[in-house]
Parts: C-alpha cells; sequence; structure tokens
C-alpha cells in the first residue's frame, strides 16, 4: 500500500478488477477478500469481505449458514432479493429442486418439515450465481432407553458380531443428538438420534449394517435449544474419545509416504470427523513385548525425541530404522514428545486436540505398535508425554460448550463446560485448562491412560505442566501455584494410582510440581510406598 499521509494508506486496483487480478473477463467476480499486515508481518486484520459487481443477492431469512431446530411438522419461511434487475431462484433441499421463480425478490415456504434438510438457494444472473446455504435439523423427541452393559463413552466395538457398533457421548445439558455419517450419507433422520440413558446421563446408539473392515466416518450433531450466552444451538464434533480422527485442515498436507492409503476426508463437511471400522485385526505382539521386564527406574538412560525433528522423514518408520542408532548410545528408554492429535502438523505436540488418537503426520498405529514392539526386542522402554493440563480449540470437549460470539464453530469454554475452567487456575495457562476437580475429567484422564497402555503397551507417562492440575489458585497468581495445594496432590496421586492399577511397574513422571516442602515430603514418601509395593 502506497502512504497518502499520517496513518492513511491506500491501494489502486487499476484499470478494473479483472485487469488488476488477471481474470478473464468471461468469468464473474462478485467478491473482494482482503487482509492488511503490518510490515513485520506479525499482525494482521481480521479477513474482510467487500462485495463488488453491480449483481448481488442476499438471503434474508433463515440466517446465511444457520441453522434452524424446528419441532417435526412446522413450516420454515425462506426470503431473499437480489440488486440489478431479475435473477432466477432455485431451492434446493437435500439435493433436489423443490422451488423455482424469477424476480429481484424470492418468497417460499417449506411446509410440514418432518426430516432433517439441507437447503441451497442458488441465485443466478447471466453467468453469475450465488449459493446461499442453510439447514434444519428437526427435534426428534429424546427416547429414554437403557444403555447396553460395559459401554463406554466412544467407540464400543463387538467383538462377537462386526457389522455393528454402539456409539456412546456424554453431554449434560444437551437437549439431543444426531448422528450423521457416511453410513447415512451424512444426513440422519430419527433412526439416527441418539437414545439417553437415565442412569449414566449418555447418550448412545447402535449402528448396524456395518461392512467389517470398512472405513466409516462420522459426528455427532450436538443440539441445545437454550445454549448459554455466545454458545451455538448446534454443534457439529467428532467423538471426543476417537482413536482415529480426519482433519479438512491438515491431512492434505500428510506426505502420503508417511501415512500410506489414509482414509480420504468426507466431502462437503466441516470439523474433524471420527473414523469407525469395525473387524479390525489387532497387533500381533512379539513375546518381547508381552514379557517385557522394564528397566529400573532408578537406572533409566532416556533418549527424548521429538519425531518432527528427529530426521527429514519425520515419522515412526524413521525411529524404526535407526534402532541400532539408539542401542550404540547405550539408551534403556526412549521418551516420545506427545503424539496424540494436534493442532496442524508441525508441533511440539503439546496443543493436543485428540488425546486418544494418533496424530497422522507420524505414521500409522500399527507403525508405533512396531516401533514399541521393536524397543522391548532390544531391551528399551518406550515413555510417552501426555500434556492433560489442557486441550486447544479442535477438542470436542471445548466445542460443545464454548464461548463463540462471532459463530466461527470455535471459542473458549463456556462457563456450562463441564471439563474445562473458563480461565487457567494457575500462573501457567496454556489452550483450554482443564478441571481436575471434575468428575468428567478424570474419567476422560483414565480413558486416555488406559488407551495408550491397552492399545499400544507403553510403558510410562510423562505428564507435562503438572502444576497446573490445581484448582486453588487463579490465572497469573505464581506465589499461589509454586505452594503446596492439596488437591493438587490428590489428583495425582489419584491418576498415578489408575496407572499402577493398569501396570503395577509403569513410569509415572510428573513434569513442573511444585517445589514445596509438603509436596516433596509426598513425593519421597507415597511415591516410594508405591514403588515398593510396585
Amino acid at each position: 500500500m502506497t502512504l497518502v499521509s499520517g496513518t492513511t494508506y491506500k491501494l489502486d486496483i487499476t484499470p478494473d478488477i479483472y485487469n488488476y487480478f488477471n481474470v478473464n473477463a468471461s468469468n464473474s467476480i462478485t467478491q473482494l477478500c482482503i487482509i492488511m499486515r503490518n510490515f513485520a508481518g506479525n499482525a494482521q486484520t481480521a479477513d474482510t469481505f467487500i462485495n463488488v459487481g453491480a449483481f448481488q443477492s442476499t438471503l434474508t431469512a433463515p440466517a446465511l449458514n444457520s441453522t434452524t431446530i424446528l419441532n417435526s411438522g412446522q413450516n420454515l419461511a425462506i426470503t431473499a432479493n437480489n440488486t440489478n434487475g431479475s435473477a432466477n431462484y432455485n431451492l434446493f433441499a437435500n439435493g433436489i429442486s423443490i422451488n423455482t421463480a424469477s424476480g429481484t425478490t424470492f418468497n417460499f415456504t417449506d411446509t410440514n418439515i418432518t426430516v432433517n434438510k439441507s437447503y441451497d438457494l442458488q441465485v443466478t444472473q447471466g453467468n453469475t450465481s450465488f449459493s446461499r446455504k442453510f439447514a434444519v435439523i428437526v427435534n426428534p423427541g429424546t427416547v429414554v432407553a437403557g444403555m447396553p452393559a460395559n459401554m463406554e463413552d466412544g467407540i464400543n466395538y463387538d467383538a462377537n458380531d462386526s457389522s455393528k457398533a454402539t456409539l456412546a457421548l456424554t453431554a449434560p445439558g444437551k437437549d439431543f443428538v444426531y448422528v450423521a455419517g457416511s453410513f447415512n450419507n451424512w444426513l440422519p433422520n430419527g433412526s439416527y438420534a441418539m437414545k439417553k440413558d437415565n442412569t449414566s446421563g449418555k447418550f448412545w446408539l447402535e449402528i448396524t449394517g456395518l461392512v467389517p473392515g470398512a472405513t466409516n466416518t462420522f459426528q455427532y450433531w450436538v443440539v441445545d435449544q437454550t445454549p448459554t450466552a455466545n454458545s451455538q444451538s448446534v454443534v457439529k464434533v467428532a467423538d471426543p474419545y476417537s482413536t482415529l480422527v480426519l482433519s479438512p485442515y491438515d491431512d492434505q498436507y500428510i506426505p502420503a509416504g508417511n501415512y500410506p492409503n489414509m482414509p480420504a476426508y468426507p466431502a462437503g463437511q466441516d470439523f474433524e470427523v471420527s473414523v469407525l471400522q469395525t473387524g479390525q485385526a489387532p497387533y500381533n505382539w512379539s513375546s518381547a513385548t508381552t514379557n517385557f521386564v522394564k528397566p529400573g527406574k532408578d537406572n533409566l538412560v532416556v533418549y527424548e525425541v521429538l519425531i518432527r525433528d528427529f530426521d527429514a522423514n519425520r515419522n515412526f518408520q524413521s525411529l524404526i530404522d535407526k534402532i541400532d542408532y539408539f542401542k550404540n548410545l547405550k539408551v534403556n528408554a526412549i521418551e516420545l514428545m506427545p503424539v496424540m492429535e494436534f493442532e496442524g502438523n508441525e508441533s511440539w505436540g503439546y496443543n493436543t486436540a485428540f488425546h486418544m488418537a494418533l496424530d497422522k503426520f507420524y505414521g500409522s498405529k500399527a507403525k508405533l505398535q512396531e516401533f514399541v514392539d521393536l524397543c522391548h526386542q532390544n531391551g528399551i522402554a518406550v515413555i510417552l508425554d501426555v500434556a492433560l493440563n489442557h486441550a486447544f480449540g479442535r477438542c470436542p470437549m471445548v466445542r460443545m460448550w464454548q464461548n463463540d460470539p462471532t459463530n466461527s464453530g470455535y471459542g473458549a469454554p463456556a462457563t456450562d463446560n463441564p471439563y474445562f475452567n473458563t480461565v487457567a487456575k494457575h500462573a501457567y495457562g496454556v489452550g483450554n485448562d482443564f478441571n481436575h476437580s471434575s468428575a468428567y475429567t478424570k474419567y476422560f484422564v483414565k480413558r486416555v491412560i488406559k488407551q495408550w497402555i491397552d492399545e499400544f503397551k507403553i510403558d510410562g507417562f510423562r505428564w507435562d505442566l503438572t502444576k497446573g492440575f490445581t484448582q486453588a489458585c487463579s490465572s497469573g497468581d505464581e506465589t499461589c501455584t509454586n505452594a503446596y495445594q492439596a488437591d493438587r496432590v490428590a489428583v495425582l496421586k489419584e491418576y498415578a494410582d489408575y496407572s499402577w492399577s493398569l501396570d503395577p511397574n509403569h513410569y509415572v513422571i510428573f513434569e513442573h510440581l511444585g517445589i514445596d516442602s509438603e509436596e516433596q515430603q509426598w513425593a519421597t514418601t507415597e511415591f516410594l510406598k508405591h514403588l515398593a509395593k510396585a
């Protein structure tokens, strides 16, 4: 931009938009998207959209990109208008044209709506067309039914029947939930409304007719008809307990060599989706893993690995190929920095969004299992870094109860969030701060622990930022955060006990713990008691 004077700058788009942007005049430019950055490139404005051209179209009701919640049988009034003379209107519902009209205004009422609908109003004048999208979700009425025994949150596979799976979701305060996925063409009817178990409060649904081994993808449509201020009525999320998620933001940049035959993100969807696949063959662990004797806790020689920076290939296969390198260093433990699904592809991993899912940039589940198995064959334990002080914005447990004033689909935890504090309760806040006094959070953390021990035979955890596991302090209060806090000690002991209930010889490493003498005393007495038992 050119300085005019003072703090005023300008950009002349001449001789016209088509020539300036080198766009053929046979095309039609209807909008410019502008973003401005400072000279250093470290600050920028939000996106600004400027309509250009004589022909413009506006959806006046319902709101653009909105979702309206209706009871079965209700109607929806749809209105729009345009400039620059008469235009052609074509309204599609679930891909089928249901009304056409011509003129400068459009008025239509879709009556007796009994199914969920995705609308697309296409407005055309000459060779210029606008697409105005919106949707309706029908309240199915909640069916109260007891959930089958032994169901956990997330995907529950049936060991005896690979044609079905049961989904379970904890969503306190929500009115109803649909399951949308590849198995219903992403447009669920009433049969895909989740039932509610009054005893546990969980929503659940059995999905049938699945093909063993086939890759299915799905989301939950979580509905709150009376949301808190700045929260959305409808939030579409992947399962919080997903073990594999697909991302519309990151997956396209993952090298094919890192994750061969990676499932494709489903077209036409937004936000992360979960992968459901029945009939998966379990990994065939060698006897070295099933009989692995961990090196003594007082004799560990640990090599810490950030896979992103280990070598140019940045994947689990690189670690497998370098096993002799590790052996020659005489290490007997390898600590992996976080490998859970984090935001972006290149990261230290502490910006975790899905704690039970493997980040695909480094490779597949089978590759990490192969690496762990190979380490055990060579007498090397594998320790995993876990960031359970916090989660980042793509986490479904943040998004289901979020403060989202701009309706972007993302925001900070709202006041009714059962998992997260609205602000960190310690001086080292990062991401969204877990409330470790919440029974919901404790259940989630224990499920995360169990997943990595059971599925990957991880020998120990390095718990990141455990100073943050208190509810007793406030953001910015270092004195309180660094002092002894009984609630922090209690919850860490609870998590350690649970780890040892799964594996009596499991390594438990608490990073960033306070230095107060009482906590030191706990560390040197309670821990030693547990180690003695182990």
